[in-house]
């Protein structure tokens, strides 16, 4: 009963819907635990089926291609069609796929069953994040079930080495994708028993033609960025950005037009919308690149390898998953918008201890950095989209849901990039300056493209040359780890102070009055968190 002594029905969600979120964690578990089990069975794949670089880079790269295509798309036609009919359908198409991927016999083979399995990952992530916006209806149940959600993501980023090194231990390479198998097979049969169906009365058709801007748009700059950040700058990379942002810019001048769009740019409208999808984004670079140079750093200054490398990587990962469960409990006696503030200056100290990491004996300072960096950004992540699924109305959640897993495709993908291209910058002009006199004119242009580069000329030099050209390489390169983990510490301060400001007012805790000036939806929808 309110204060107005009317009944109002209890938001609650009681058994049912918290079997139902173990339900929906499975395919998130299931998705971040294939694709670190990916980067190891790529040497064993590689050898089996004879694929060349270029098809294993396009083994690798075409899932997320795909994933980051069909999601704005996906989560849209939930809206449409029903978020539980396209959950189910996109697992019954995830389990076929996985299993002509297991049995590929063909690079053509495999690269076209992880495809398949891209746009079947699209239609699991939005209807997964729509369906628990609709099950957890009061504000703190929703916040501690998007917490969990984010830390089953990030637990499958963890064991998916472990599980990946005993899978390829024991049986062949298809192993590892035969994971996803029984796991949808459990959701198909669970499913429709636990998760509720819903879907938007007065969503409208399909726009096709929108469909396929969207594709042509998001596409060519994936492609885009992804090869600045692999090659550098050539024709090819640079065309495909700027076609995708062209094509992108018509795709946004027909949603306006439409009375059904396919993508609602109303929603950027809400303030806590657009500042939440911001934060999340720039953390996304952020952390995207920091992560890339931190393994390079590794592997190639600190000379371990890729299994070695994996496993000091495993901390920064357990810090996530325990910094996912924290926040939900930190929000609902401090302003969210304070706790993300305070993840993000966390953060900011991790890198700033990266600033400090040295080419000798830094693989303490490194991991340390990672692990606070980590749990700081686990903070913001969760509250972030505990705040975005609350301040949209409930038929617009699978649109908002496929918004903020594109804008996480989009921010992986800009993070190497940018990021990577930075830390080339650096390396690139320390070197220069450092290269130890007497060295080949050959290997010292072999040596500015990248420190692997360097190595492998070092083997070609031989000698005290080649010692003294590993130590400039692997000091240039930490030069370039350093630049790049101050940069990333200021956007995180950056985003810290535009957090405590913009959002102050967002998800209000049980117990502390709103501002006056609190009109948001999400202070209605978010009044706690937990």
């Amino acid at each position: 009963m309110n204060a107005n002594g009317e009944i109002t029905p209890d938001l609650r969600a009681g058994r049912r819907e918290w079997i139902g979120l173990a339900v929906l964690a499975l395919p998130t578990l299931l998705m971040s635990l294939d694709i670190s089990v990916l980067y190891l069975a790529l040497p064993q794949l590689s050898r089996g089926l004879g694929a060349d670089s270029t098809q294993q880079l396009w083994i690798l790269d075409i899932y997320s291609f795909m994933l980051a295509g069909f999601l704005v798309t996906m989560g849209t036609l939930g809206d449409r069609i029903g978020r539980r009919k396209l959950l189910l359908a996109g697992a019954a198409a995830f389990g076929a796929a996985s299993i002509l991927a297991a049995y590929s016999v063909t690079p053509q083979m495999l690269i076209a069953s992880r495809a398949l399995l891209g746009i079947a990952g699209a239609s699991l992530m939005p209807s997964t994040m729509a369906l628990i916006r609709n099950m957890f209806r009061d504000p703190k149940q929703m916040g501690a079930a998007i917490g969990i959600w984010f830390a089953c993501f990030m637990g499958g980023m963890t064991v998916g080495p472990l599980v990946g090194g005993l899978l390829l231990e024991h049986f062949w390479w298809g192993s590892a994708f035969l994971l996803g198998v029984p796991v949808m097979a459990l959701l198909l049969v669970v499913g429709p028993r636990l998760l509720p169906e819903y879907r938007d009365p007065n969503a409208g058709r399909l726009d096709l033609a929108s469909v396929a801007l969207s594709l042509a748009a998001i596409l060519p700059a994936i492609y885009g960025l992804k090869e600045l950040a692999r090659d550098g700058a050539h024709a090819l990379p640079v065309a495909s950005l700027v076609a995708g942002v062209a094509v992108g810019a018509v795709f946004v001048l027909r949603q306006r037009g439409l009375a059904n769009p396919l993508l609602d740019l109303r929603l950027f409208a809400n303030r806590t919308f657009s500042t939440a999808m911001g934060v999340g984004l720039g953390a996304g670079v952020v952390m995207a690149g920091t992560t890339l140079l931190s393994s390079l750093y590794l592997q190639t200054v600190q000379g371990l390898g890729p299994m070695d490398s994996g496993l000091w990587l495993l901390p920064q990962n357990v810090a996530m998953v325990a910094g996912s469960m924290v926040a939900p409990a930190l929000a609902r006696r401090i302003r969210p918008a304070y706790v993300i503030a305070t993840g993000l200056l966390i953060a900011g100290a991790g890198l700033v201890a990266h600033t400090q990491v040295p080419a000798v004996d830094g693989l303490p300072l490194l991991v340390t950095g990672l692990v606070l960096a980590s749990f700081g950004i686990a903070l913001p992540m969760s509250l972030t989209m505990n705040l975005i699924m609350g301040s949209v109305p409930p038929e617009k959640a699978g649109s908002a849901a496929s918004i903020t897993e594109t804008s996480g495709e989009f921010g992986v993908a800009l993070g190497v990039a940018a990021m990577g291209s930075l830390g080339t910058f650096v390396y690139r002009t320390e070197l220069t300056g450092g290269l130890p006199s007497g060295v080949p004119a050959g290997a010292a242009d072999t040596a500015h493209q990248s420190i692997t580069a360097a190595l492998g000329a070092a083997q070609q030099v031989g000698g005290q040359l080649a010692a003294d050209l590993v130590e400039t390489a692997r000091a240039a390169f930490t030069s370039g780890l350093n630049v790049v983990a101050a940069v990333g510490a200021t956007v995180f301060i950056g985003l810290a102070v535009l957090s405590a400001i913009v959002l102050r007012d967002s998800g209000v805790p049980a117990g502390q009055p709103a501002q006056p000036e609190d009109t948001d939806a999400a202070g209605a929808v978010l009044a706690s968190v937990n």
